[in-house]
């Protein structure tokens, strides 16, 4: 055991010896070597901790800026006279009731004067009086929207090319208002009114979102509020941002082509019930009168449009997907 001993122990000197044998200067360097790496490990672990700090205060800032734009929505609830903002409108809601008011009368007139029954005088001009200038608001908004989605991505474009030449922000926002055409522009022309008379960057974000709510204009507002808090590279967020919208829009454009089957098989299937009944009422209308003149044929015909609505509601949530 002793002489195992002295062997390790001879073993260990000689390797010692070995280790700082060739001269001060071939030590020197492997001690310079060793003194390197173990520096370069304290920065790059100093560096990873610096990061890891600053990718999480950039999350917690997205956390509390999603919770507040989700706050937001819930507290304001767009009212009409946003509504109609939104759908490229500047008039006054006093005019949208007027218009309203006078489709219910016109349509009223209309059942009194064909001898319709209680019923449907009652339903009808509240459904068309009511209903459709609704539908037709939140046809123009879906339609500007859609319009503002296609041109929302060439506009980030700009705004990375006017910061990469040197420009600032705010004139990369108004180059972007000058030149980019509505609705995109009309908002941004906003944006840049309102940052002349002393509204902040993200209290513009945020009327911006209001007046198109879109996940596009959010991504964008959150983009710019990050920056704008804890700094960083503008130019390259916002091309990685323009980039995921382009891929947004691609993916939207395959959903729409693989549900497009689908939506035809929706289209026929609930349109042709209102298309044999005219067929039927124009063919034969003393047969189809019973379903207006008679109470039974009213209910049955307030129960087939409930039915309807429902079958047509349960479709479209089958060939409608999130994207």
């Amino acid at each position: 055991m002793i002489v195992l001993v002295a062997i390790l122990a001879l073993m260990a000197v000689g390797g010692v010896a070995f280790a700082f044998a060739g001269g001060d200067e071939r030590t020197q360097k492997r001690v310079n070597t060793f003194v390197k790496a173990r520096d370069g490990g304290r920065n790059a672990s100093r560096a990873q901790i610096e990061a890891n700090q600053k990718r999480k205060s950039v999350a917690t800032l997205l956390k509390d800026v999603e919770k507040n734009q989700a706050a937001m929505r819930e507290k304001n609830r767009p009212t009409l006279r946003r509504r109609l903002e939104q759908a490229g409108f500047d008039g006054n809601p006093r005019n949208f009731w007027i218009l309203s008011g006078a489709l219910a009368v016109m349509t009223a007139l209309i059942c009194l004067v064909t001898g319709q029954s209680k019923l449907v005088m009652l339903l009808t001009p509240i459904g068309i009086g009511f209903g459709l200038p609704r539908w037709v608001l939140n046809f123009l908004f879906a339609r500007r929207k859609k319009r503002f989605t296609r041109e929302f991505a060439g506009a980030i474009d700009v705004i990375v090319r006017s910061v990469k030449s040197g420009l600032p922000t705010n004139e990369a926002l108004r180059i972007v208002a000058r030149e980019t055409p509505d609705p995109v522009g009309a908002e941004f022309t906003r944006l840049v009114d309102g940052l002349k008379v002393g509204i902040t960057l993200e209290q513009g974000l945020k009327k911006m979102h209001e007046n198109m709510p879109t996940a596009d204009v959010g991504f964008f507002g959150i983009v710019m509020t990050i920056q704008a808090k804890s700094g960083g590279n503008l130019s390259e967020a916002l091309s990685n941002l323009a980039g995921v919208l382009r891929d947004r829009k691609r993916l939207e454009g395959k959903i729409k082509a693989m549900s497009s089957e689908a939506k035809a098989s929706a289209m026929i299937i609930g349109s042709l019930p209102p298309a044999v009944m005219t067929l039927v009422w124009l063919t034969t209308p003393e047969y189809i009168n019973m379903l207006f003149n008679q109470r039974v044929g009213n209910l049955l015909l307030l129960g087939c449009g409930l039915w309807m609505g429902i079958g047509i509601f349960v479709m479209r949530g089958m060939i409608n997907f999130k994207h």
